[in-house]
């Protein structure tokens, strides 16, 4: 993280399904008034959520790592998800949040379940996990899972679709981000087929992700169109955030996998979401629990009804 300047808004929130415990209520305020000037704190609603955000103003420059670090790590070790948000982000919030799809805004992996209907399951489940732990190229990876899908009809892309359970808190997301003016885009490694069913049922705004060729009603184990990558994750968040006119630092990026981590780092705020080792070590915000309406909460938002 880059250093902080002093006057620099900052935000450091709290959400856990537990109540939150006094030892760490009181540590991270005494850690936030060592920190910062003119501290402010709420508790954002979120049904079924314990929440504290802290705003105020840098007391004086310093190391954003060290500082972010000197903050989470209490709550990290609880297992309590937490963010600290600066500047523009600290203010008012994001003007746009990308979210990674598979095992990040929906439950599970799509191929993972395609496979199952095509009798590769294991086989899939390798290759997934090897490549989510950054031990593969994903366009190679991608291309082996693909392979094994060859003749499946086409009728199993709906089959999949209808069976897809969002991560507990998505609606709440996108519906408290478009009360605030803040766009929602997925990228994903997955298929349109399947996450534009998804983004249509919840009213996101935009998606990028990878197309599966079919011919005479079966797939023909190949993709079809630039596969989306890392850098093309990365790519969509700049161009969305262009076309909204909302500046990178007002952009906040969700993912769980190694593929996510360019994108991450390009946005203002980096959410790991029950994520890998090299995610959370790239990540400016945690959610360890699979509740995506903790976001707003952690951006200081209350839940939209």
């Amino acid at each position: 993280a880059s250093k902080i300047r002093e006057g620099e808004p900052l935000r450091f929130s709290l959400a856990s399904v537990r109540p939150l415990p006094d030892a760490l209520l009181d540590r991270t305020r005494r850690a936030f008034a060592a920190a910062c000037s003119q501290v402010r704190e709420s508790h954002p609603a979120a049904a079924g959520l314990f929440t504290l955000s802290l705003h105020g103003s840098a007391a004086g420059g310093g190391d954003g790592r060290e500082i972010a670090d000197g903050l989470r790590s209490p709550a990290l070790a609880l297992g309590v998800d937490c963010a600290l948000a600066r500047g523009r982000l600290a203010e008012r919030g994001p003007g746009l949040i990308v979210s990674d799809v598979d095992s990040t805004f929906i439950r599970g992996e799509v191929i993972d379940m395609l496979a199952q209907a095509a009798g590769s399951a294991d086989l899939v489940a390798d290759v997934t996990a090897r490549a989510m732990a950054g031990k593969l190229d994903f366009a190679e990876s991608l291309a082996l899972r693909v392979a094994t899908l060859e003749g499946l009809p086409t009728s199993a892309l709906d089959d999949v679709a209808a069976r897809v359970e969002t991560t507990p808190g998505a609606e709440v997301l996108v519906r408290t981000a478009h009360a605030h003016g803040a766009g929602v885009g997925l990228v994903s490694g997955g298929f349109h087929e399947v996450v534009d069913v998804v983004a249509a049922r919840l009213g996101v705004d935009r998606v990028l992700a990878n197309r599966l060729e079919a011919r005479g009603g079966r797939l023909t184990g190949r993709t079809s169109g630039p596969v989306v990558t890392r850098r093309a994750k990365a790519a969509a968040l700049a161009e969305w955030a262009a076309c909204d006119g909302v500046e990178l630092a007002g952009t906040v990026a969700m993912g769980d996998g190694a593929n996510d981590v360019a994108m991450m780092e390009a946005a203002g705020l980096s959410v790991a979401v029950c994520a890998k080792p090299v995610v959370l070590a790239a990540a400016d915000a945690v959610i360890a629990s699979p509740r995506l309406d903790a976001l707003p909460a952690l951006l200081g938002w209350d839940a939209a009804d």
